[in-house]
């Protein structure tokens, strides 16, 4: 069936982190981890996330706790406190402020051809950092777990979305960067689904993947030939 609207996450999808902001605690301990290291340790934790939400239905910021304690033993700091204000600096919208160029771009193309719309698990205040950062005009509906009070991979927050923008499931595709909380969650309502993948977590799953807005307008040239 035609797409008719695609629907993004926002972090790691749309936005990444600012590492600056997010690893303070960190950084004032003198402790820069390398960008290979943080990815190395996003790959294994998605993984084993994955693996621990199919099980045990954990909610989606468990994911961040997972990751900085791996951080932190890696990095032979296991402390408590830092990975709690880590976490915290993770969950809080305005530290996922930097964008890849060409990002409004490649929107504003595929909003030639789609309808757009967000679908994250964020703080209520997404909605701010996508126009502090250019791109909230790009959406028509921008669904916050923090205002629909469900969090993905809860079917209500896509349901909500889905209903926001009059659009049916199986005509709209969602792009978001972990399988158990986007990819289950978005095709349990009967969404398409690809991932956005640019840690390679699931380069070798044989699921449907893109690393950059540019491979998904790729890739939906193909389906839609």
């Amino acid at each position: 069936m035609a797409i008719d609207a695609l629907f993004f996450d926002v972090g790691n999808t749309l936005l990444f982190p600012n590492r600056k902001k997010m690893l303070h605690s960190l950084h004032e301990q003198q402790v820069f981890p390398s960008e290979e290291l943080l990815r190395q340790i996003e790959r294994e934790t998605k993984q084993q996330f994955d693996a621990l939400v199919e099980s045990h239905s954990a909610v989606d910021h468990g994911f961040w706790w997972m990751f900085y304690s791996r951080l932190l033993n890696e990095l032979g700091i296991p402390d408590e406190n830092t990975c709690a204000e880590l976490v915290a600096r993770t969950q809080t919208s305005s530290n996922w402020c930097d964008i890849r160029p060409g990002t409004r771009e490649a929107l504003r193309r595929l909003g030639k051809q789609y309808r757009l719309g967000v679908i994250s698990n964020a703080d209520g205040k997404i909605a701010d950092i996508l126009a502090h950062c250019g791109i909230a005009d790009c959406f028509e509906a921008i669904t916050d777990s923090g205002i629909v009070g469900k969090e993905k991979p809860h079917p209500a927050i896509f349901e909500a979305a889905l209903q926001s923008m009059g659009v049916k499931a199986e005509q709209s595709l969602y792009t978001g960067d972990v399988y158990c909380v986007d990819y289950l969650g978005s095709t349990s309502v009967g969404m398409q689904c690809v991932l956005f993948d640019v840690a390679e977590a699931y380069a070798q799953k044989g699921l449907p993947r893109v690393e950059s807005l540019e491979d998904l307008e790729t890739l939906l040239t193909t389906k839609d030939r």
